[in-house]
């Protein structure tokens, strides 16, 4: 390997490093438990029943949180591993599993290179998490590679076109730019998309888009204050935007904006769009 090769894979590296750092705070910031307790309590539950998780299953939460997925994977009996980028969320998700007296291994994972052996699992799952790493595909091969040739895998991601897709592109104009090579997430909900991503390499992908209601607060200015508050993406959006008060007012008219225009039923009840993926493995040389 030449100096320059050295010296750019040091680099590329080295901006890895920085970028994952940034998402870790990003969820960190706020009270992620509380918006997946609150707003999408049913996704993991959904999810768990989707990929038929059952008694003595070994089970893979990727980018788990505080245990949406798989909390409800263990109290089937299954033996499951929570894996997330933010282990700040892993003390919410340690109280609540001990609520349902349930024991799960939580592990500080990168999505994108996890620290499993090959075809360690007979279901590997995220629940609106892995959608959230930048690269797509790196982090498709990591869920294909850490599930057993026959095993399932699982996920939920929110769609381009339902409510999180759109509140992604109200915050862009104000948002950082996105790192070089990075996708945007909703991407994962696009169909096509988790086909490119998944290939020949699974069977039976199964494709499903569905809606949650989420309904919480008694105003669109109110749903708008609970995601500052809560909601990582939303909080470093305004962080990104400090000391520019015009900027500031402006992403706040434009948010109350979307919450007033989007369609919804009774007061504040928003239906968010998201597609549930299932698939199998393919055995090698299938």
């Amino acid at each position: 390997m030449t100096m320059k090769n050295t010296l750019e894979n040091t680099t590329e590296h080295d901006a890895d490093r920085a970028l994952k750092a940034k998402h870790r705070a990003l969820w960190a910031s706020g009270d992620y438990p509380a918006v997946a307790a609150e707003l999408i309590p049913q996704l993991g539950p959904e999810l768990v029943r989707a990929c038929g998780v059952r008694a003595g299953d070994r089970v893979l939460d990727v980018a788990a949180g505080s245990g949406n997925a798989a909390i409800p994977a263990a109290t089937v009996g299954a033996a499951v591993t929570a894996s997330d980028l933010t282990p700040e969320l892993f003390t919410a998700g340690r109280a609540i599993a001990g609520q349902h007296g349930v024991q799960i291994e939580w592990v500080e994972a990168d999505a994108e290179a996890m620290p499993f052996a090959d075809n360690s699992f007979d279901v590997v799952m995220s629940c609106v998490g892995a959608m959230f790493a930048p690269h797509h595909q790196v982090a498709a091969d990591e869920l294909v590679r850490v599930c057993r040739p026959g095993g399932t895998i699982g996920m939920i991601n929110w769609t381009p076109e339902g409510f999180i897709g759109n509140l992604f592109t109200t915050m862009k104009p104000y948002a950082p730019p996105p790192p070089p090579g990075a996708s945007p997430a909703p991407l994962w909900g696009s169909e096509a998309h988790v086909q490119s991503l998944f290939a020949d390499r699974v069977t039976d992908l199964r494709m499903q888009r569905r809606t949650v209601r989420m309904h919480r607060c008694a105003s669109p200015l109110e749903f708008r204050e609970y995601w500052k508050r809560n909601y990582g993406p939303t909080i470093a959006t305004y962080a990104f935007n400090a000391g520019e008060p015009q900027r500031i007012a402006d992403l706040d008219r434009d948010f109350l904006q979307f919450l007033t225009d989007w369609p919804r039923s009774a007061a504040t009840a928003y239906d968010a769009e998201y597609l549930l993926v299932t698939a199998t493995k393919a055995a090698p040389g299938h």
